[in-house]
């Protein structure tokens, strides 16, 4: 039967959840959402006004901050819209969503790669740091990183934008996404998918494998230091960057495997899935680091004191 292709300027964003359970949600979303953007706000404003914090490592969890600030802006508000039955978006600001999706997504995997590097660095080759780890290779690294990242996540936006719709302009998800355009389009031609399945490849296994081996080797490393107090304070560093890449990384490799492996989950599962994926991980990172990392905790502790909160 043919076809004929028609003019979108919009979508509709079909994030399905329980009527019953809406409003319950938006309340939810909007709490996570502040605790949010007022924790990663406070780790980016720490760390930006104490000079001791300003090392590598503590610039990684600030860059990390950041990004979680962006991800949660760019989902959370329009998220709460579609509960709220404003689940239309244009077209542009669609690509533009997808775009960040997809970019800080890779930019976080790609961060927290580096923020795994400089912790074997600091452990296993401690009298090489400071000639490894310095300011100029660290902005040569990033700035190549992150302008690979966004040249090959723009290409696939560009790739998306010669998809024709033919029978509707509904998106079956919560936000603009790369797959769920695809299903929607007049024929789901093969080359659409193939930079999806080189991103995750690149930008999700790759770093995934890096991290999981680079931490292995700290963990070997630190339990054959004859300090136990120095042992303590790796391992706790250690437990501490494994608890961020694994909320961020198990929710969305958990979704996606159960429906690689024939597990059939409702609409409404899966995208509370992808919710939770997508949300949770910005909120509890500066729990983390401010709980687990002594410099930080005793920063906070310092500019509540001296705002006489």
């Amino acid at each position: 039967m043919n076809q004929t292709s028609m003019s979108v300027s919009e979508f509709v964003l079909l994030c399905t959840i329980d009527s019953q359970k809406k409003s319950y949600t938006i309340v939810m979303l909007t709490l996570v959402y502040l605790v949010t953007l007022f924790g990663n706000f406070l780790v980016v404003l720490v760390i930006a006004m104490n000079p001791q914090l300003q090392k590598p490592m503590y610039v990684g969890i600030a860059a990390l901050a950041i990004i979680d600030l962006v991800g949660s802006t760019n989902i959370i508000p329009k998220l709460i819209a579609v509960l709220s039955d404003w689940a239309a978006i244009p077209y542009g600001p669609c690509l533009l969503q997808m775009f960040l999706v997809l970019y800080l997504g890779a930019a976080e995997s790609y961060l927290l790669v580096f923020m795994a590097c400089d912790r074997y660095v600091a452990v296993v080759h401690p009298l090489r740091y400071s000639t490894l780890v310095t300011k100029r290779t660290i902005l040569a690294a990033g700035s190549l990183i992150y302008m690979a990242t966004a040249a090959f996540v723009l290409a696939m936006v560009i790739l998306i934008t010669e998809l024709s719709f033919c029978d509707t302009n509904i998106l079956n998800y919560c936000f603009c996404d790369y797959s769920s355009l695809i299903k929607i389009a007049c024929k789901e031609n093969p080359k659409y998918f193939l930079p999806l399945s080189i991103g995750s490849f690149v930008f999700g296994i790759c770093p995934f494998v890096f991290i999981l081996i680079s931490y292995a080797r700290i963990a070997y490393a630190a339990l054959k230091i004859s300090s136990v107090d120095g042992k303590k304070k790796t391992l706790n560093t250690l437990t501490t960057h494994l608890l961020v890449v694994g909320l961020f990384l198990i929710p969305l490799a958990s979704s996606h495997f159960l429906t690689a492996v024939g597990v059939k989950l409702s609409t409404e599962s899966y995208n509370t899935m992808i919710i939770v994926a997508n949300i949770v991980p910005p909120m509890f990172n500066p729990m983390i680091y401010s709980f687990r990392n002594k410099e930080i905790r005793s920063s906070i502790q310092k500019l509540f004191k001296s705002a006489k909160f």
